[in-house]
């Protein structure tokens, strides 16, 4: 049986404002700094080894990660850690940086949720000029510019990350490695939804809290045997709602 972790970075200062937050590279909370910590003294609890680890290029991902490492006293230079930007966050295109409540009073609720939560569906895309596209950032620059999305719906995300899993995530598993992917939310989705073969109407339903270690068991071929949350699961399921209501609004 193989183990692989999968790890929502902490509350960042744009969830705390219910911002739109995509690709826009925000620091963590000081709940989030915490709740890192936390998922590091978890994974360390269950004597979960990790060899390798998968994170996206936004520092929200990374600052979880290592401070989680840190808990589990796991230096990281000793450690293989792979950055790539099919683990980034979806682009929320023009939503980046608004107010997700203020968004809803000007398009209307329904046009908003659309937005959000539609499998195929993205937001308005940025414009190229707009100092807000990621070829302006210089950690893409080293990307063609077809590559870099000026607005993504789920199903974009879907489409960038399985690429990755094949090519690297899965070949570390197939080699016995115990991995941790720290990443984001519609990113983790991406893979929840691969693995848990989740239909496109259901992955719509489903919050992955912040901070929150899941683990998944895997056969051998990597399939899923169980998949479960570390921690409080009355916390977890706390999370969870919040999650949901945050994507109603």
């Amino acid at each position: 049986m193989k183990k692989l972790i999968l790890l929502r970075h902490g509350e960042s200062q744009w969830n705390l404002e219910n911002r739109f937050t995509g690709w826009t590279d925000v620091e963590l909370t000081k709940k989030g700094e915490g709740e890192a910590r936390e998922s590091g003294r978890l994974i360390k609890k269950e004597n979960l080894l990790v060899d390798t680890v998968h994170t996206s290029l936004l520092k929200r991902a990374n600052n979880t990660m290592h401070i989680c490492l840190s808990e589990m006293e796991i230096d990281s230079n000793d450690i293989a850690i792979k950055y790539d930007w099919r683990l980034n966050e979806r682009h929320y295109g023009a939503l980046q940086g608004l107010n997700k409540s203020e968004t809803a009073k000007k398009y209307g609720d329904e046009q908003v949720h659309i937005w959000r939560r539609s499998y195929t569906t993205p937001p308005p895309a940025l414009d190229y000029d707009d100092k807000r596209h990621p070829r302006f950032d210089n950690k893409y620059s080293k990307l063609n510019n077809n590559d870099l999305p000026l607005s993504e719906c789920l199903e974009d995300t879907v489409k960038r990350f399985l690429p990755y899993w094949n090519e690297y995530i899965k070949k570390d598993l197939e080699g016995g490695k115990n991995v941790l992917i720290v990443a984001h939310g519609n990113s983790l989705r991406a893979l929840v939804k691969f693995l848990d073969n989740v239909s496109d109407d259901e992955i719509l339903k489903l919050n992955i809290p912040t901070g929150s270690p899941l683990i998944y068991e895997l056969d051998k071929d990597l399939h899923p045997i169980k998949s479960y949350y570390l921690g409080d699961q009355d916390l977890i399921e706390k999370k969870e709602a919040e999650v949901a209501s945050q994507g109603k609004k």
